[in-house]
């Protein structure tokens, strides 16, 4: 299979804010890679992936960093495929790497998520590639309406609980 998705985490100790991305991407047939790649510890590994990926079929990059965050805008500087990025929580709760990452020059846009929003990457990265495959967009419809029966459900739910001055 040909990856569709790169996931690109700064550490391999993101894993398990990106597992999140893993589990929705396989939950709807997309395929993807997963690789641990640091902007400042290993530059040249970043920039071969970068200027390779969309050559090896990438469409759209989900690059999660930490503290500094520069491995999402410095793989958004090396390819004009979409990358969202992930600012996680690893100092300051998160907000040190959500500015780095939003704040990106003009010209150089990186689509950011909320902190550890690995989640909504995946979705937003699966919306992407849903403009030119209608199966895929057929699942994120379903999943969508799955979304939906669960709060249905969970105000049946809350139907059944009783306080002295609910009225519902």
């Amino acid at each position: 299979m040909t990856p569709s998705v790169s996931i690109i985490m700064g550490s391999t100790s993101d894993l398990p804010v990106m597992e999140k991305a893993a589990l929705f991407l396989d939950e709807m047939a997309i395929p993807f890679e997963m690789k641990a790649l640091s902007a400042h510890r290993t530059p040249e590994e970043v920039e071969q992936f970068a200027k390779g990926a969309r050559a090896r079929g990438v469409k759209v990059i989900i690059a999660a960093a930490g503290m500094a965050a520069h491995l999402c805008g410095v793989i958004a500087s090396m390819t004009t495929l979409p990358v969202i990025g992930v600012p996680v929580n690893a100092s300051l709760n998160g907000m040190d790497a959500l500015l780095a990452i939003v704040q990106m020059p003009p010209g150089i846009p990186v689509a950011t998520v909320g902190i550890n929003g690995a989640l909504n990457a995946a979705i937003l990265s699966a919306q992407i590639l849903s403009l030119g495959d209608e199966s895929l967009r057929q699942r994120l419809t379903d999943h969508r309406e799955s979304l939906k029966k669960k709060v249905m459900d969970a105000n049946d739910a809350l139907a059944g609980v009783t306080f002295k001055y609910k009225t519902n």
